[in-house]
């Protein structure tokens, strides 16, 4: 961020070739020039009233002006924040960055710091100046005190008194995990009450999914983030799988189909979500059989939009097996139920993999807007095989996010002592064991998805 205030957006560039020189400018959304660069090009007069250019020579010229433009543009910038750190600064004045955001998106090391030779190998050199002024060179563990507090200004626009304590951040998802990994689970007859808190998985479910595992030593997991020391609790490693656009691709499917209207005009008669109408339509029509046994016939691969873990494949495409010509209210119940049975086998993929590396994980602890869906809980117990623990409070995230101010505040000695008296465990869901062997069947299938994927590839780029 520069000195002064910048509304996001987009911005533009745009090239003027002229006879003398090639121009270009930085344009906002407005129409407003805000930066500027020139490069003459070089003419040739062989003979009188006979002129020449180079193409080349044009070329280069544009790539001295964009680049110079890029250059203005990069030298104005006092500072560059993630964005949890863009926040702490603009409530609190200081520059500190917090240990979670560098470390899971710049590659600082908790152990080394900044790797100078990294920067340099991209053309970044310019981040080590003044001992990486413009990217963080305090670095700060979450929860500790930012600074004197809130400024004068960030009060009066929040609304809350001068000088309160701010905390380093946490990114959203590692909050959540936060918020609901250390949760005391007294009397809910689990065996994680008798484990270390390493045989917990926090998923932090919404638009998309992270998978957050912890451990004593690092663990370096194929597909997986990290590890990354101190990233959540401090001093253990951190594991993060994820899934992209989960809570999206629901969406995606149920609003795609014919029968979405008809649904949705019946749950709002009911007063209800499309997403407890169609819970309530499954039940209606499973009849005696429990009803992830709807989908015997019907599967789904759920990387619509690539794969972040364990495959690491952004090239994969999401697939469905077992469609007919039925456009009905059953059939979008029966879709919709495919797709979250998906995106558990997903789960279970990344755990598979996790503890293939050495993680040892007994139990989920489930937060964000997907674990308020009882089908997505239950379907992520039974495919699972694990428990589920769900958090008293239904906003984990923000219940993590007020650990680390507690903790800020000098009310708590440790991020550790606050999450023991903060993070609650609400209702557990446990999985329906009776029905393994279906579910086994079914993740036989799944992985044989993306494999068949993966052949259909080979033989339409093959020769």
């Amino acid at each position: 961020m520069s000195g002064g205030e910048q509304e996001p957006g987009s911005y533009y560039v745009g090239v003027d070739v002229g006879t003398g020189s090639v121009r270009a400018a930085l344009v906002d959304q407005k129409g407003v020039l805000l930066a500027f660069a020139e490069q003459p090009i070089t003419k040739w007069e062989p003979q009188f009233n006979h002129h020449e250019q180079s193409s080349e020579d044009i070329w280069a010229a544009c790539c001295v002006v964009t680049k110079n433009l890029r250059e203005t543009c990069w030298d104005k910038a006092g500072h560059f924040f993630d964005l949890p750190d863009f926040l702490s600064w603009k409530a609190t004045g200081v520059t500190g960055r917090s240990l979670c955001s560098l470390v899971c998106k710049w590659t600082y090391s908790a152990e080394k710091g900044w790797d100078d030779s990294f920067w340099k190998m991209i053309g970044l050199e310019d981040f080590v100046a003044d001992n990486y002024s413009k990217i963080g060179n305090q670095v700060l563990p979450p929860g500790a005190s930012l600074g004197s507090g809130l400024t004068p200004e960030a009060a009066r626009e929040l609304g809350l008194p001068v000088g309160i304590a701010v905390a380093a951040s946490l990114i959203d998802a590692h909050a959540g995990g936060l918020g609901v990994i250390g949760a005391d689970v007294t009397g809910h007859g689990l065996i994680c009450e008798g484990q270390p808190v390493t045989s917990r998985l926090a998923v932090i479910c919404g638009t998309s999914s992270c998978h957050m595992g912890i451990c004593k030593d690092p663990i370096f997991v194929p597909g997986v983030w990290g590890p990354y020391f101190s990233a959540m609790v401090p001093g253990f490693w951190l594991n993060e799988g994820g899934q992209s656009v989960t809570g999206k691709l629901i969406d995606h499917v149920v609003q795609g189909h014919a029968a979405f209207p008809e649904v949705q005009a019946k749950a709002a008669a009911r007063c209800q979500s499309v997403y407890a109408y169609l819970n309530s339509h499954l039940d209606l029509i499973k009849k005696a059989q429990p009803v992830g046994f709807l989908t015997v016939d019907l599967h789904v691969w759920p990387d619509f939009h690539g794969n972040r873990s364990p495959l690491a494949d952004l090239t994969l495409k999401g697939m469905v097996s077992g469609l007919t010509l039925s456009q009905d209210l059953d059939d979008l119940a029966i879709l919709y139920l495919a797709t979250v049975q998906a995106i558990a086998f997903g789960t279970r993929f990344i755990i598979e993999t996790m503890e293939a590396a050495g993680h040892s994980i007994s139990t989920l602890f489930l937060c964000g807007g997907l674990s308020k869906n009882p089908l997505f809980v239950q379907m992520h117990a039974d495919i699972t095989g694990m428990p589920v623990v769900l958090s008293q409070e239904a906003e984990a995230v923000l219940v993590g996010a007020a650990i680390l101010g507690a903790c800020a505040s000098g009310d708590f000695a440790s991020v550790q002592e606050a999450v023991t008296r903060m993070s609650k465990a609400g209702r557990v869901v446990f999985p329906r064991h009776e029905d393994k062997k279906y579910y086994d069947k079914k993740y036989r299938v799944f992985r044989k998805l993306v494999e068949h994927q993966k052949e259909y590839s080979a033989i339409m780029n093959g020769d």
